[in-house]
């Protein structure tokens, strides 16, 4: 095999500015070297911000607009990238690399079928006559696993599930049959035996000789394909190297902390996220909780609902304790959100109840519901989209704070005192939550769910969308509060390290039904069904050396 370096970099650096000559310019990559040869997976991992993406969308002239790239050496398949035009850039994209994004519902083109859009490929790079396009993009659909291909490729993205979208747009990313693929996300909220399925077809590309240079904020993902690591921080690397030994022996304390702040069943009970305190590990326990299984707050009885011909709920009883958290996990279609609806009041059920505090919740009428509906809260998983755009952060907050009767002053002091809760400034109030990172618009979202004082907390994969370092503070903070006011959650997720972490009890959904249930330790450690067991033996894990 061929070793020169698919793409060679040598101090790297990109800073953006406005326009004006005389304009400061941010610098956000700064001195970055590294190099992708055939047959080898190199990953960039890093918190929000670290430049990652930057880094990566660099190699194909993407930087944005007014980036400006310089360094010592691009090196794009024997060829100098500082000197390219962008018919050259043309040439590269999708020619000599393929990108695959995180979100392939808004990467595809939703008016063509994904046969068209792997179809433009083979036409703008010549690579078959037009004839002959149809037979090679199902070749390339069944490549990459897609069941069915001679009738997927007539399908458009929204008729596809999650999976079937990000496979087709990695058959897409190599119908040129490029020799590096750039994967940015790939599998960010997936779910486990899916994200397992996307990185077999990567790794398959990977051992047939291509190169693969994978952005991810999910270390156990980049465990289990990579070969060699770079960690970014505040745009420069602060430790690279072979896989099993950066994640398996860091050098830098801030690799530590990355890997410490991975959930996982050995960390239940203790913090994820790093007090601050100067640098003490992270490893401390956190607060205490007392379940009181003699008390159930929310009780669901034989719930059953199908759309159109669908059954998306099919005879689904659980109870919740004060002060517990149940999780609830499943496979894409397996009946998780549906059963979040009804829990929450947003869907009335076919047949079955659900009881809040021994009364009942649902089905009843919108205006029986209204007067207990604060003891029901929600946090999903994109609260922006859940927030009004027009609104800033001291409205959104205002919204629910009006449900315990609070006005003027008394509900703006309750408002500062949520943000310091959730660990924001007060002046967060006056912002709007578009100009807010991942991790401050998720915690506005918890502070929302936390002003009219609820029983219950329904959190719907809260946290999948966050790096690993935000993800570990916000699952922190949910349990110092749950400890401290005896909040019960319902959480919700694909990540089943995550699930271990949080969860005291966890039921199984498949196919509309729960298929397995009890306590987390045994279901997961133990399980029963040979679906839970797939489920876990699905679940990547960043192993030590």
């Amino acid at each position: 095999m061929n070793c020169d370096p698919l793409v060679a970099v040598e101090n790297l650096s990109v800073s953006f500015g406005a326009p004006a000559k005389r304009a400061p310019r941010t610098t956000v990559v700064s001195g970055v070297s590294f190099s992708v040869l055939p047959g080898q997976c190199v990953a960039i991992v890093g918190e929000s911000g670290s430049g990652k993406s930057v880094t990566a969308r660099t190699l194909l002239g993407l930087e944005g607009p007014n980036g400006r790239v310089s360094a010592d050496l691009i090196d794009i398949g024997g060829r100098d990238a500082r000197s390219f035009s962008e018919t050259d850039w043309r040439r590269v994209r999708g020619g000599q690399i393929g990108m695959v994004l995180q979100d392939a519902l808004v990467s595809l083109d939703p008016l063509r079928t994904v046969g068209a859009e792997i179809a433009e490929v083979l036409h703008t790079h010549h690579i078959v006559p037009r004839q002959a396009s149809r037979a090679r993009a199902i070749e390339l659909l069944e490549q990459v696993g897609v069941p069915r291909a001679d009738e997927r490729i007539d399908q458009h993205p929204h008729e596809l599930s999650g999976g079937l979208r990000q496979r087709a747009l990695i058959a897409s990313a190599i119908a040129a049959n490029p020799r590096l693929i750039i994967a940015d996300e790939p599998t960010t909220a997936l779910d486990v035996t899916v994200q397992r399925q996307v990185l077999d077809t990567l790794r398959r590309r990977v051992d047939a000789g291509s190169g693969l240079l994978l952005i991810s904020h999910d270390l156990a993902v980049v465990a289990g394909i990579a070969d060699h690591v770079i960690v970014m921080k505040d745009g420069v690397v602060v430790e690279q190297g072979p896989a099993h030994e950066v994640l398996g022996a860091p050098t830098t304390e801030y690799t530590r902390r990355l890997i410490a702040a991975v959930p996982s069943a050995d960390s239940r009970g203790l913090r994820l996220s790093r007090a601050d305190d100067g640098g003490k590990a992270a490893r401390e326990p956190l607060p205490l909780r007392t379940i009181d299984r003699g008390e159930i707050v929310l009780e669901a009885t034989g719930l059953k609902k199908a759309f159109r011909r669908s059954v998306a709920v099919d005879d689904v009883s659980l109870d919740l304790a004060r002060g517990e958290t149940l999780g609830i996990v499943g496979e894409s279609g397996s009946g998780k959100s549906t059963v979040v609806n009804l829990l929450l009041g947003l869907t009335d059920p076919d047949a079955g109840e659900v009881r809040l505090e021994g009364e009942a919740w649902a089905p009843l009428p919108e205006r029986d519901r209204r007067r207990r509906r604060r003891a029901v809260q929600l946090i999903s998983q994109d609260p922006l989209s859940s927030f009004d755009p027009r609104w800033d952060v001291a409205r959104v907050i205002a919204e629910s704070t009006r449900a315990t009767g609070l006005t003027g002053r008394a509900a703006r002091e309750r408002a500062e005192w949520l943000l310091d809760r959730v660990g924001l400034p007060a002046a967060v109030l006056e912002r709007h939550p578009r100009s807010l990172s991942g991790g401050q618009r998720q915690r506005v979202a918890i502070a929302r769910a936390l002003a009219p004082d609820p029983l219950v907390l329904v959190c719907d994969e809260p946290t999948s969308a966050l790096d690993v370092s935000v993800q570990a503070q916000v699952l922190d903070l949910l349990a110092e509060i749950q400890a401290e006011r005896g909040m019960s959650l319902v959480f919700v997720s694909h990540d089943l390290g995550v699930v271990h972490h949080v969860a005291d009890r966890v039921i199984v959904m498949k196919d509309a039904r729960i298929v397995e249930h009890g306590d987390v330790d045994d279901v997961f450690l133990r399980p029963r069904e040979a679906y839970t067991r797939r489920l876990v033996d699905a679940l990547p894990e960043v192993v030590a050396s």
